[in-house]
């Protein structure tokens, strides 16, 4: 079988890191080819450096048994490679076809673009690889599954062979992995070689042909998958046996600390978003919300934190309503937050980690004192979280950019959980980590529910909703159809109820 790509001593230095050192990897034609890792294992970065976003400071890379070093994602695009980023980079208020031909959109006379060529073309690719879309549909009306078949698309229509896919399956239910690995399956069969980065080592296992693994940026194993199991890889990966999010024992109390009483939410053009959404947490508990995204809980989760306003009912922090009251003042009062996305609302990447620690709590100690910043405050409790939860930086001074994404979740966990809350929202708190960090997240959010934190936890992991939940609760197109006991449920059965396959509570 021929060779598709071919990297040879692949090394790639930052300051005080080494993120690539002599890595090696080889993957055949028309497979798929699984990289597993730790976060700041290197994966990114040597995917980075294969479609040219980056630039290795030593090694040599081969396509097709042509040695190659791409200075721009341009030059990877015209070798045959696409990649498909973890998030999306899609522009929601165009259509599909927008999306898909921008930056490279077909001309006619005087520039004009020539938009029925491009609908023939994107036909075309849509039936040769069986993902067809609507071309006029709006981006902003379309499922997590489906935007990510309109990237996939978009890498195709430039003529792709190559593709690499940065975690594809962080935000899709267990029905949509389905739908994406059949995809993937058909994909290899009309020729495409595909990379694929997860941290899902049942899914690594389910869907590749060969699977290499990277730690601390060197290249460890590379195995077919009748050889291990995932506590193989989770071992090759993290030097332990795989971990699990189960909670083992109650630590519910009499206590409600958070009163959600028929709150609703609506948009700028008064659309509903949250519909009379009612359900309570006492401390010592996780409440899970499960539901495909875009159904509400991104919103409802604002209104809690007071980022977005309620039109109606009521939200209560230990017995006090909160409804009226700005962000600010709910955070004082005991309110942790865990973003979704840790780089649009959870740190400041081009800012100190010392600064990225204050963030939500700028106006409390240490951080502070009196009217002042209070520096040598800041940098102590940041050098408290860095060794508490296993921050690996070099020192608080570095910038939150030059963090790995585990990094930079356990930053913002430990910034939260420090801070001593009553209630944590935790929005997909373990999104896009390897298990090492993920296993540390639950690890840190069970320690925090023994001590009486109430949690509302989002998550797309089913398997994360409910081994650490308490209670579920489904959330679709704005309200909660179900309240489901996790110990008698499983992620098909939950996926069943958040795609509105099954109703009613359990």
């Amino acid at each position: 079988m021929a060779t598709a790509i071919e990297l040879s001593g692949i090394t790639k230095r930052f300051p005080g890191v080494v993120a690539n050192d002599q890595v090696n990897l080889t993957v055949e034609e028309g497979e798929i080819h699984a990289i597993c890792g730790e976060n700041g294992a290197g994966k990114s970065t040597l995917m980075k450096i294969l479609y040219g976003m980056q630039q290795a400071d030593s090694g040599t890379m081969k396509v097709h048994g042509r040695e190659v070093r791409f200075v721009s994602p341009t030059e990877a695009i015209a070798a045959g490679i696409g990649m498909v980023h973890q998030h999306f980079m899609l522009a929601d208020q165009l259509t599909v076809l927008e999306n898909v031909i921008l930056g490279a959109e077909p001309t006619k006379a005087l520039g004009r673009i020539d938009f029925e060529a491009a609908r023939e073309h994107l036909r075309e690719v849509g039936q040769a690889y069986g993902l067809t879309i609507d071309p006029n549909d709006l981006i902003e009306e379309l499922e997590v599954g489906e935007r990510q078949r309109v990237e996939i698309i978009k890498v195709l229509y430039r003529g792709a062979k190559i593709l690499i896919l940065d975690e594809p399956t962080a935000v899709l239910v267990p029905q949509e992995v389905e739908e994406l690995f059949r995809n993937m399956r058909g994909l290899k069969e009309d020729g495409a070689t595909i990379l694929f980065i997860d941290h899902k080592l049942d899914e690594v296992l389910a869907i590749a042909d060969t699977i290499t693994v990277l730690r601390d940026g060197k290249t460890v194993a590379t195995v077919k998958p009748n050889e291990v199991t995932a506590h193989d890889l989770a071992e090759l990966m993290v030097g332990s046996e795989l971990p699990t999010p189960e909670t083992t024992e109650s630590t519910v109390t009499d206590q409600v600390a958070l009163d959600v009483e028929s709150v609703t939410v609506l948009d700028e053009d008064e659309r509903v978003l949250v519909d009379d959404v009612t359900f309570r947490i006492r401390r010592g508990e996780v409440v899970g919300i499960a539901g495909v995204e875009g159904n509400g809980q991104a919103e409802l989760v604002d209104a809690i934190l007071g980022t977005r306003p309620v039109h109606r009912g009521s939200i209560k922090l230990m017995g006090e309503d909160v409804t009226l009251l700005p962000v600010r003042a709910r955070r004082e009062r005991g309110i942790g937050y865990i973003p979704q996305d840790r780089h649009r609302e959870g740190l400041l990447l081009t800012a100190p980690l010392w600064e990225n620690a204050a963030l939500g709590h700028q106006t409390q100690e240490p951080f502070v004192n009196g009217i002042f910043i209070d520096r040598a405050g800041s940098k102590e409790r940041t050098e408290h979280i860095r060794k508490e939860f296993d921050v690996r930086t070099p020192n608080v001074d570095v910038h939150a950019h030059a963090l790995s994404g585990g990094n930079q979740q356990k930053l913002i966990v430990g910034r939260e959980m420090t801070a001593d809350p009553i209630v944590l929202l935790a929005a997909h708190p373990t999104r896009g980590i390897d298990v090492g960090a993920q296993a540390e997240v639950w690890d840190d959010i069970k320690l925090a529910r023994s001590k009486g934190m109430a949690t509302l936890l989002i998550s797309a992991d089913l398997d994360e909703l409910i081994g650490l939940s308490d209670t579920i609760v489904v959330m679709l197109r704005g309200g909660l159809v179900a309240t489901l006991d996790p110990a008698k449920l499983s992620p098909r059965e939950l996926g069943a109820y958040m795609t509105g396959a099954k109703e009613g509570a359990a």
